[in-house]
């Protein structure tokens, strides 16, 4: 059996545990469905243990954290909660007396959303990168400067270190466990037992392009953006889209700089890579890829995607395809 910890206090966010605990579940009944023994065993421990309210009023039964031996937890995740239940847990002496021992002898350790400040108020992600909730990202690089936080990922994986993004993210940074302890198989099954619309990748944004747009200043150019998502292929250029909006050149240059904070054209380029990136783990050819994202001839796509991520389509396609 595979031990899977997840540290709780008073206010922590429920659905950083009941997500992963879920899946690992999912592990276990798929493995059932083929004659194995489960693989997973899911345990809750807080600083003092007993019922551990979460911000949601649910209350969850836990063991004390200062009961947890090594050997029972092979996996120990600290789960998040907002700011004013984090600063409590921060300070609490029986996590800060257990959780470096733990993270130091577990075979992997980490976080979901912002659990990461708890273990970064110890010191214990010092000089690694780590993913955290978008709304954390820059008071958790202020907070903690020894600390890479990237404002991108969904997971990221940095040694026996597993940090996830905000919330849901830690279904996706389980599925990721389930398939690296026993088969990308096993985590399709979860994935879709599950209803998950598709297995995410670390390397996916926390946002889209265009919810990006949309969040930044109320997005006048919603519309136009939602449809050039879906046309992609067609020409994105300056003229052509200003015209779609009904605006002069200069006027909707500006405007759209001021609603999204970013050039029309780096915009463009965003959104195309981004779907390049999805379309290649799917095994896609260059050529058809280029074609979809209106980066054609694949010379351009090479070019531009190689600039952008620091790595040739090619490789990226052989070393993410979609399970």
């Amino acid at each position: 059996m595979h031990d899977v910890a997840f540290i709780v206090y008073p206010g922590f966010e429920l659905l950083d545990v009941s997500g992963p605990a879920s899946v690992f579940n999912g592990a276990n009944r798929a493995l059932r469905q083929r004659g194995k023994s489960d693989f997973y065993k899911v345990g809750l421990a807080s600083a003092r243990g007993g019922g551990v309210e979460s911000s949601s009023g649910v209350a969850l039964e836990t063991r004390p954290i200062a009961d947890l031996r090594s050997a029972e937890a092979r996996t120990v995740l600290v789960v998040g909660a907002e700011r004013e239940h984090l600063l409590p847990a921060v300070a609490d002496p029986a996590l800060r007396a257990a959780l470096p021992h733990l993270a130091g002898t577990a075979e992997r350790f980490g976080s979901v959303c912002t659990g990461g400040f708890v273990l970064a108020a110890l010191g214990l992600l010092d000089g690694c990168r780590v993913a955290t909730h978008w709304d954390s990202c820059q008071p958790f690089a202020e907070t903690f400067p020894r600390v890479t936080v990237d404002p991108d990922a969904l997971y990221v994986i940095d040694g026996r270190l597993w940090t996830s993004a905000g919330v849901t993210t830690g279904i996706d940074m389980a599925l990721a466990m389930i398939a690296r302890d026993l088969d990308a198989s096993i985590a399709g099954e979860v994935a879709k037992r599950l209803v998950l619309y598709a297995r995410r990748p670390g390397y996916q944004s926390q946002f889209s392009p265009v919810l990006k747009a949309q969040v930044k200043g109320g997005s006048p150019f919603a519309d136009l953006i939602g449809w050039m998502q879906s046309n992609l292929d067609a020409s994105l250029d300056v003229p052509s889209l200003a015209v779609r909006a009904g605006l002069t050149e200069r006027t909707f240059h500006r405007r759209f700089v001021a609603a999204t904070g970013q050039t029309p054209a780096r915009f463009v380029e965003t959104a195309r890579l981004d779907a390049a990136r999805m379309l290649l783990s799917r095994g896609l050819s260059l050529k058809s890829v280029a074609a979809q994202v209106g980066l054609f001839p694949p010379a351009r796509l090479a070019e531009a995607f190689e600039r952008r991520f620091g790595i040739a389509p090619r490789l990226f396609r052989d070393m993410h395809p979609e399970l």
